[in-house]
């Protein structure tokens, strides 16, 4: 009898401390945020462990509600153009397109509207509808995409919405306990937690393509959250409810989650979406340089107390880096107050800048460090100003222009013509016209720059003719109705 009455207090002594007790903590300061919204303290809640201790975990049932009415399911349609077929009495015949739909999430930033996505959920789509947490659906038109870092902005006509406020993504740590929040798999509002596995990861999943200006930037927040198709643009939060990445891709052998997946810095994210919600593209700045990841020869050849920073193999004339003095050999380990252990690093610090930003870059040369303050520059060597010159959006057309440079004109042998670096949807996809594609004349009248478009277009009413030419040489003409 005394033994069992022994076994009956262990048993409601275990008890009580599973229903443990809560506990509050006070947060890290926050920084700029999207909107004036603070975040409440992390909650934490008290778990029975091994030998009668217990141990402090994440209560995440704040942080779960404060997401999921942020956090939207976005679906989308499109057309692909298939491949041609053989006909043995015909030859090639052109199929038809051929209409394909598709899902994924994304977080608004903005009470008014503004939804980030990943560019890979909208970048063919000609339909996009956005269906909140409360079941209320929006039709949403494309402000701006940027493949580099796989991120879109897209907008829907409401007001008073649920926003999420950005975080720091800085300050993650590995180790730290995180939410994905998204729509896999058409299950709405689905929350799956887990805990940030590394940081500054690259998995060389963006394409790299320098005929659209599209140069990968991948510095991943890597977690073991559960992420599946249709997470992709959902978002990563802390135990406070902040967003801190965008999620974007998984690592699988199957298709489905086994382990691990990746998200966008919200570092990132606030840079090239304010840069899309102001200009309809990104600003992004450049050091000028060639680079690699430090190894453990050449920090012994360059006398380097550890193995960390950032080798500079080349650095391109008239660039940044060689204006603020940069030279082939140092080896960069700061951008501002940032250290830069690897080339991910380095490229997630310098893309939060625009061009005709001032940054102070810490070097090694000699084994000695030295601090360089550097104006950046863009991809041509040009500073904000000729920037915002050079390429333009046309959100009535839902695509980003620029003048064609003297070595696609000569290549192509033409004397003038716009480029399509990007098409958001609208008229000129519906019309068939794709990147890369150079705008020589419209309805005969040459075009030499953005401008001149916008002038051949505006109080048009009915249809033009769009005449131009391919990277290939394959000459084409559209019809556009405006």
């Amino acid at each position: 009898m005394k033994r069992a009455l022994g076994y009956f207090g262990m048993a409601l002594a275990g008890g009580l401390l599973a229903l443990g007790i809560h506990d509050y903590i006070s947060p890290s300061p926050l920084l700029q945020t999207a909107s004036t919204t603070t975040s409440p303290p992390a909650k934490f809640v008290s778990m029975p462990g091994a030998g009668g201790n217990s141990a402090m975990v994440p209560d995440f049932v704040d942080a779960a509600e404060r997401s999921v009415n942020a956090v939207v399911h976005v679906t989308v349609q499109g057309t692909v153009q298939q491949a041609p077929t053989m006909d043995f009495f015909w030859g090639y015949r052109q199929a038809p397109p051929q209409e394909v739909r598709g899902a994924g999430s994304g977080v608004i930033i903005s009470d008014d509207g503004y939804i980030v996505t990943n560019n890979h959920v909208v970048e063919n789509a000609d339909k996009i509808q956005v269906h909140l947490n409360d079941k209320r659906q929006y039709d949403a038109t494309v402000i701006g995409r940027d493949p580099s870092t796989d991120l879109a902005l897209i907008k829907i006509d409401a007001k008073d919405l649920p926003i999420l406020p950005f975080g720091n993504s800085d300050d993650v740590k590995v180790g730290q306990w995180v939410l994905a929040v998204g729509n896999p798999m058409n299950l709405t509002s689905t929350v799956t937690a887990g805990i940030v596995s590394a940081k500054a990861r690259s998995i060389n999943i963006l394409q790299y393509d320098p005929s659209k200006d599209i140069f990968p930037i991948e510095s991943f927040i890597q977690t073991d959250a559960a992420v599946n198709p249709g997470n992709s643009g959902g978002a990563l939060v802390d135990a406070t409810g902040e967003l801190v990445g965008i999620n974007s891709a998984i690592a699988s052998t199957t298709g489905a989650f086994t382990g691990y997946s990746f998200a966008i810095p919200v570092n990132i994210v606030r840079k090239v979406t304010g840069d899309l919600m102001q200009f309809g593209n990104v600003r992004r700045a450049y050091l000028g340089v060639t680079i690699s990841d430090v190894d453990q020869a050449m920090a012994k050849e360059l006398d380097l107390p550890l193995i960390k920073g950032v080798y500079v193999k080349d650095v391109l004339d008239d660039g940044a880096a060689r204006n603020a003095g940069l030279k082939s050999g140092d080896v960069i380990v700061k951008v501002g107050a940032m250290n830069v252990d690897n080339v991910p690093e380095l490229q997630e610090q310098v893309g939060k800048f625009s061009p005709g930003d001032k940054v102070a870059v810490t070097l090694v040369r000699g084994g000695k460090e030295e601090v360089h303050d550097m104006v950046l520059k863009g991809r041509e060597g040009a500073d904000a100003t000729a920037s915002a010159k050079t390429d333009k959006a046309l959100p009535a057309l839902g695509a980003e222009l620029a003048s064609a440079t003297a070595d696609e004109m000569k290549a192509l042998k033409i004397e003038n013509g716009v480029k399509v670096l990007r098409i958001n949807g609208g008229k000129l996809r519906s019309s068939g016209i794709r990147e890369g594609f150079i705008i020589t004349k419209i309805d005969q009248k040459p075009m030499k720059n953005p401008e001149d478009i916008s002038k051949a277009l505006d109080g048009k009413q009915g249809g033009v003719l769009i005449e131009g030419i391919y990277p290939n040489g394959m000459r084409a003409y559209y019809g556009l109705g405006v």
